[in-house]
């Protein structure tokens, strides 16, 4: 293959080679043409080798990557590098991102690589029959992925795993409700937790088509980025039984905040109006035990040393309630300034309740306490260091 010009930059990400256009690496936004190629989601990518490195470790079956929008395959081409995997096909409707990924193998040595140029759903469509599925469905679109929730289950084999990353955060932290419940089958709330809420309706809305094509989804992981929200599940086929679709409620007036199987119209503290988002998932977004699984992964790979201090507060909120409180909209409500959040953790605590911090925020935290008790326990003074 043709060495390609100087419009061409090799670098390397993780353990792994790959020539990306220049601009890409030198402009404030890079470009879609010849490929994409964005260097500022290395850290999305890199949680993606952990989390896929940490299942295929204990997945039984064939170990099959099918990546739908690749771009140039730095996630394919880190999958068929650095983890133990029988093959990966790295799809895109551009020819020059393809030649790109195909030049990028050759630099790594690479021969369990195929290519595709196809559309995503068709792609999809070609590994929807049994014996031929994935064992891992990457999907990283522009803008809203549920599109594609329905090919990607029908494309990932039983116990294998699907995931997707949606950019269209506008739509699903609330500007826009009505494109939100078009395109995700609920509605958010404009709050400080929006991210979690926004990952609750992707999982609700991967729950609900699942659900009408007999298929069961258990959530892993999920991350939360200014910039995407990426989620990770396990696909089972078989009817999924479970009460996972509800709602959270949110007053306005108190701050008060709630996950539940049916609606309400009525604030249990404050007897306002309540603010109503969903449907959306209401069961767990992190497997304790597969967080801890990506944990002991970690050593055996190149990844940003953050990637670790997340997973570790992933690890803590893995079996709390949600949804989270922040510091500052506690300090508001106090009309004072906040606590340090270890302190704010440890005096819950001390006071009988559960209590971590969380990965979707620096200064929130998960609690069992409803807001009128968070605040009586801020209100005390600050826990004694020699307590501790």
């Amino acid at each position: 293959m043709q060495i390609p010009d100087e419009t061409f930059e090799e670098i390397i990400e993780g353990q792994t080679k790959i020539l990306v256009p220049k601009k890409s690496i030198t402009d404030k936004v890079p470009p879609k043409e010849p490929a994409f190629f964005n260097p500022k989601a290395r850290l999305n990518r890199d949680y993606s080798i952990i989390a896929y490195g940490s299942f295929l470790k204990n997945f039984a079956g064939p170990k099959i990557f099918l990546e739908g929008l690749s771009g140039v395959g730095i996630r394919g081409l880190r999958v068929a590098n650095e983890l133990q995997v029988d093959k990966v096909v790295i799809n895109d409707l551009n020819p020059t991102a393809l030649k790109l990924a195909e030049y990028s193998a050759q630099l790594n040595n690479l021969k369990n690589i195929e290519y595709s140029e196809m559309e995503v759903c068709r792609f999809l469509s070609k590994y929807s029959t049994k014996g031929e599925r994935g064992s891992i469905i990457d999907i990283d679109p522009f803008g809203s992925s549920s599109q594609f929730f329905d090919c990607g289950i029908r494309a990932t084999m039983h116990g294998g795993m699907l995931s997707t990353t949606a950019t269209d955060l506008q739509v699903l932290n609330g500007l826009y409700q009505n494109a939100c419940k078009r395109k995700y089958g609920g509605v958010p709330i404009r709050v400080e937790y929006g991210n979690e809420i926004a990952i609750r309706l992707i999982l609700g809305c991967l729950r609900m088509v699942a659900g009408r094509i007999g298929v069961e989804i258990v959530p892993l992981f999920a991350e939360s980025n200014m910039h995407y929200y990426r989620t990770y599940v396990r696909v089972l086929i078989r009817q999924d039984q479970k009460e996972n679709i509800g709602y959270i409620l949110h007053c306005k007036n108190c701050g008060h905040r709630k996950i539940v199987l049916e609606q309400n119209n009525e604030c249990e503290l404050c007897k306002s109006k309540i603010s109503i988002g969903g449907p959306l998932w209401i069961d767990k977004i992190f497997d304790k035990e597969f967080v801890e699984s990506m944990i002991l992964k970690i050593p055996e790979l190149s990844v940003d040393k953050v990637c670790e201090k997340t997973l570790q507060k992933c690890l803590a909120e893995s079996e709390m309630p949600g949804i989270y409180f922040t510091l500052d909209e506690i300090a508001s409500k106090m009309k004072s300034s906040p606590p340090k959040l270890e302190d704010a953790i440890k005096n819950l605590q001390k006071n009988g309740y559960l209590a971590s911090p969380t990965s979707f925020c620096p200064t929130g935290f998960r609690t069992n306490a409803n807001i009128n008790e968070v605040i009586r326990v801020f209100s005390d003074q600050p826990i004694n260091p020699k307590q501790t």
